[in-house]
C-alpha cells in the first residue's frame, strides 16, 4: 500500500489521529528547543524512530511519540523543563504528579484528555496528549530484569479488583518509595562494581530495549515531519534488533492503538 493509500486510510488531514500527532509535533519542537538550548543530547526511538526511516513521519496509525536519552541528561532535563516549558505544557514524573508511578518522564499537553487502554492512568493528574522521555544507563541484563520484577509488583497493585483506587494507590506509593529509595541504587552501584558495555533502560522501566554507545553517537539528523530530528547513528542496528525487517508492514487489519478516549481543545 503506497503512501497516500495509508494516509487515507488512518490519518487524512483534519481526522482526529491526525490532529493529535499534529499536536505531538508541536510538542516535540517545544522539547528539541529546550534541549539544544541546554546542550542535551536525545534521539528518535522506538516506533517513532521507525516511522521517520520508514514513513519520514509518523506510522500512519502511530498515536505515541517516544525520545531517548542517557540518564546523565535525564536528570538534568527533569529539573529544566519545569522551569522552561509553556504554560501549557507539564512535565509528568513522581515528583510533579504523585499519582505517577512510571520510571520514566512525560511530555503532557494540558489542552486535551488522553485515556489510556490500559486505565493505570486513572490516577494520573495529567492526561493529556503525551511524549514519552524514557532514560538509558549502563546496567547488566540480570539486574535489569529483577528491577523489573521489583516494579512489577506496581501492576499486581493497579490490577488488583479488591484494592479502591485509594488503596492502590497508597500500595503503589510504598513500593515506589522501596523500590527508588533502596533496591535501584543498591542495582546501580552492583552495576558500576560489574560494568557492562550494553545500555539498558533504567530500572524499573519494563521493556527490553537494549542498544550500545557506539550504536547511538554521534546522532546524526533525519527529516520527521519535516523537521530536522535528532536520530541514532547506526539506525539500520537499532531497527533491526527492535522490529526484525523493519521496511515491511505489519498486518493493517491488527493495528491496536494506546489510547481508548481522546479529546482535543481549541
Amino acid at each position: 500500500m503506497d503512501a497516500k493509500a495509508l494516509k487515507e486510510r488512518f490519518n487524512p488531514e483534519g481526522s482526529l489521529l491526525r490532529r493529535q500527532q499534529e499536536r505531538m509535533t508541536e510538542m516535540l519542537l517545544v522539547f528539541d528547543n529546550i534541549c539544544r538550548r541546554h546542550d542535551i543530547s536525545y534521539w528518535l526511538c522506538s516506533g517513532t524512530l521507525l516511522g521517520c526511516i520508514r514513513h519520514g513521519g509518523y506510522i500512519p496509525w502511530d498515536d505515541d511519540l517516544d525520545v531517548e536519552m542517557m540518564r546523565s541528561d535525564y536528570e538534568r532535563l527533569m529539573h529544566i523543563l519545569p522551569r522552561e516549558l509553556p504554560e501549557k505544557y507539564r512535565l509528568q514524573n513522581h515528583d510533579t504528579d504523585p499519582g505517577y508511578f512510571f520510571c520514566f518522564a512525560k511530555l503532557r499537553d494540558t489542552h486535551s484528555l488522553l485515556e489510556e487502554t490500559n486505565r493505570y492512568d486513572r490516577m494520573f493528574k495529567y492526561r493529556g496528549i503525551f511524549i514519552d522521555i524514557f532514560p538509558y544507563e549502563h546496567i547488566t541484563p540480570p539486574l535489569h530484569w529483577l528491577s523489573c520484577r521489583t516494579f512489577g509488583r506496581v501492576y499486581k497493585a493497579m490490577n488488583n479488583p479488591t484494592l479502591t483506587d485509594e488503596q492502590a494507590m497508597k500500595r503503589v506509593n510504598r513500593i515506589y518509595d522501596v523500590n527508588h529509595h533502596l533496591i535501584f541504587p543498591i542495582l546501580r552501584l552492583l552495576s558500576k562494581l560489574w560494568p557492562s558495555k550494553l545500555l539498558r533502560y533504567s530500572p524499573g522501566i519494563p521493556y527490553p530495549n537494549a542498544t550500545y554507545h557506539d550504536e547511538i553517537f554521534p546522532l546524526k539528523q533525519a527529516k520527521f515531519e519535516g523537521h530536522d530530528m535528532p536520530i541514532p547513528y547506526d539506525t539500520d542496528s537499532y531497527l533491526k534488533r527492535k522490529f526484525g525487517n523493519y521496511m515491511q508492514l505489519p498486518d493493517l487489519d491488527n493495528i491496536h492503538p494506546h489510547s481508548d478516549h481522546l479529546e482535543i481543545y481549541d
